[in-house]
């Protein structure tokens, strides 16, 4: 796709956002966006599913309700960018920068996160059911209410990050850092939280039912109203 055709689809597609007669919605679908320069586009509602914008710049875009189905975001650019409700189902976002990005309910359901920078991002009520999230950067970040079932999230760094109510049943989290997390009333049944450091953590009222705490560092952690029946914690710290 050509820079003249790129900029077409992105005017008329303003224009149908504004409610314009003459305004197209854009159908990028399948797009060859390598290297592309969208930042602070508005893209809100398109359809970019199977896209490939390896490298883009989507920094500050409007991806609101978009759909990114299968799009391929490897190392693209997306600080501070909009892409609350928007599906990103089984997409790769394998070393892409979120850092401030809003995912507030977005569906990241298989999606590929790996190395990703997602540090101070909003991803509250999101679905991450079965993501890959090994060595993702997750700092600070909002997962309030989030859906991780089963998601990967070996060695990722979660250090204060806001995972209350979040659902993490079944997620593999060995080997992550956890320290000063706030996991209140969180879902950790038969979690892998193997290695885990969760020094300082908060885990008030948190679901542990099942749970694997093997050479875990629970040192100052929160344990308010936990019930540690059936928890494996074979050499955790405590």
């Amino acid at each position: 796709m050509t820079e003249k055709e790129l900029k077409s689809i992105l005017f008329r597609h303003e224009q149908w956002f504004h409610g314009n007669v003459d305004g197209v919605c854009a159908d990028l679908a399948g797009a060859d966006l390598t290297d592309a320069d969208l930042s602070g586009a508005n893209l809100s509602g398109a359809n970019l599913a199977r896209a490939d914008l390896f490298g883009a710049n989507l920094g500050r875009a409007n991806l609101y309700i978009a759909n990114l189905t299968a799009a391929n975001l490897t190392a693209a650019n997306l600080t501070a960018a909009n892409l609350s409700g928007a599906v990103l189902t089984d997409a790769v976002l394998t070393d892409a920068d979120l850092a401030s990005t809003d995912l507030t309910r977005a569906n990241l359901t298989d999606a590929d996160l790996t190395r990703a920078d997602l540090f101070g991002a909003k991803l509250k009520g999101a679905n991450l059911k079965g993501a890959k999230l090994g060595l993702a950067r997750l700092g600070l970040a909002t997962l309030t209410e989030a859906v991780l079932t089963r998601a990967k999230l070996v060695n990722a760094d979660l250090f204060g990050t806001d995972l209350t109510r979040a659902d993490l049943s079944g997620a593999d989290l060995s080997g992550a850092n956890l320290a000063r997390a706030d996991l209140t009333d969180a879902d950790l049944t038969r979690a892998n939280l193997t290695a885990a450091n969760l020094t300082a953590a908060n885990l008030t009222r948190a679901k542990l039912t099942g749970a694997d705490l093997t050479g875990a560092d629970l040192t100052g952690a929160d344990l308010t109203n936990v019930k540690l029946t059936g928890v494996i914690l074979t050499g955790t710290k405590l």
